[in-house]
């Protein structure tokens, strides 16, 4: 999916717009044995509590693709024979109707998934039924042949007991200890089956959310979908700057990594102005090819390709999201941390000063320091 069709989804969960008839839930306690299981009709629901169910969902379509949001490919054999992807395909083609294949799904999360601080949970399960309309009329109106696009949305949220805090007590008049009892967190993992990959259905693939990128739980990949994922967003950027570091030596210099990243960052910057389709991929070659534009020896730059294949792959591509920060510069020492807009950038230099090695900061249009001019 790319980031015009999640957003179509996502502006579907609002109760004005979503065709969600029940939302399903499982409530685990923190030794994962079930509390309660519901099936709660929207239409019996007050309109805050519907948009409350529906808008906890919908974080489950949050954050960036590639760092919270992974694509998560079937191979052909498990979309044929696979029993976990038979699974899904039950709980889409009923909307979730199928309490037996609700509650099988319960138990795979349950006994897969494994919090670090233990707690309770909610399993949230809903589904939605979009007519897809294609093409406009002059007056920017939708209209032409729609596909229905089935699927459905589950996310996992903590529940947190909250803290007593003072409130008002109308029978006397004053105040004391109360609390609204146990509440739910917004998620922290969930996904979404199937995709919307040109506005269509694509049963070969599903969207796994997690909160934190650094954490996906490989375990619970391994119970619902069987197969490895790609790295996570931080693994990326970690393996790649080993790369850079491991590869180049001496010449991984202040002066190639600035180069590099801006190349980098210009690449991203294009690719959202173009609005284009496709996702914005970068091959090992590219850059490899833009270490040698940077006057990189030819030997360290081929011996950067053949390290980043063994880390990524071979003929793999790299998401240029996940590997530079396109939106700051952060130059970190052991006293200082530095961070600066990538357009201001070029502004810091590096300089030998009687034996001992300074980054300089121009300082021309005035100092503050916590809010105080200062001269300098």
């Amino acid at each position: 999916m790319i980031q015009r069709e999640l957003s179509e989804i996502r502006r579907r969960w609002k109760s004005d717009r979503s065709a969600v008839a029940n939302v399903y839930g499982c409530f685990v306690n923190a030794n994962k044995e079930v509390i309660s299981s519901f099936d709660s009709s929207l239409g019996l629901l007050s309109h805050d509590e519907t948009e409350m169910y529906l808008g906890i969902l919908k974080k489950t379509l949050s954050g960036a693709l590639g760092k919270n949001l992974i694509d998560i490919e079937f191979e052909t054999k498990q979309v044929t024979q696979g029993d976990e992807h038979a699974l899904l395909m039950k709980l889409k083609k009923e909307l979730l109707h199928d309490g037996e294949a609700r509650e099988e799904l319960y138990r795979k999360i349950i006994s897969a998934l494994s919090f670090e601080e233990e707690c309770s949970y909610l399993i949230l399960l809903a589904a939605d039924a979009y007519d897809v309309p294609h093409g406009k009329h002059d007056s920017g109106d939708s209209f032409g042949d729609t596909e229905v696009f089935k699927y459905f949305l589950c996310c996992i949220c903590p529940v947190r007991a909250a803290e007593a805090e003072l409130g008002y007590s109308p029978e006397s008049g004053d105040f004391h200890s109360c609390s609204t009892g146990q509440t739910v967190a917004p998620p922290e993992l969930g996904f979404m089956f199937p995709t919307f990959d040109d506005r269509a259905t694509n049963i070969y693939n599903a969207l796994y959310y997690t909160r934190k990128p650094q954490e996906l739980h490989q375990e619970l990949i391994d119970a619902l979908f069987k197969i490895q994922p790609p790295m996570s967003a931080p693994e990326q950027k970690n393996a790649f700057g080993s790369v850079m570091t491991g590869a180049l030596d001496k010449e991984c210099s202040f002066d190639v990594v600035q180069s590099v990243n801006e190349q980098i960052r210009n690449r991203i910057l294009v690719h959202k102005e173009e609005k284009s389709r496709e996702k914005l991929e970068l091959s090992v070659g590219e850059v490899e090819q833009m270490l040698r534009d940077c006057g990189v020896d030819e030997e360290k730059a081929e011996s950067f390709r053949e390290e980043c294949e063994k880390s990524f792959g071979e003929k793999a591509s790299l998401d240029p999201n996940n590997i530079i920060d396109a939106k700051k510069v952060q130059i970190v020492t052991p006293e200082i941390k530095i961070a600066v807009s990538p357009e201001n950038a070029y502004l810091i230099e590096t300089k030998v000063i009687d034996g001992r090695k300074f980054l300089l900061i121009p300082a021309d249009g005035g100092v503050e320091i916590n809010g105080i001019n200062v001269s300098v």
